[in-house]
């Protein structure tokens, strides 16, 4: 295995463990409310700042971002769009 897939695993590891913080301390703090659509509330969360960061990687770079996401262009636009980032 090479460096950077190290270095890449580790990232990925951490990010994990700040969602699973993040959800832990979210169920903590309901206190006995029932959570609904806690899917979507994470993915919302964590989706605009993932697109900041890989935007600024980028220079604002679309092309370039859209690669790195693994998604078409059109599909980064949407995304862009739909967090009030264009």
């Amino acid at each position: 295995m090479s460096h950077n897939n190290d270095k890449n695993n580790g990232s990925h590891n951490e990010i994990s463990l700040c969602v699973t913080q993040a959800l832990d301390r979210y169920f903590s703090d309901l206190d006995g409310e029932k959570p609904v659509g806690i899917y979507d509330m994470v993915i919302r969360e964590v989706e605009k700042p993932m697109l900041q960061s890989v935007l600024r990687q980028t220079r604002g770079n679309q092309t370039q971002a859209a690669e790195i996401l693994g998604m078409t262009r059109n599909t980064l636009r949407r995304k862009l769009t739909e967090h009030g980032l264009l």
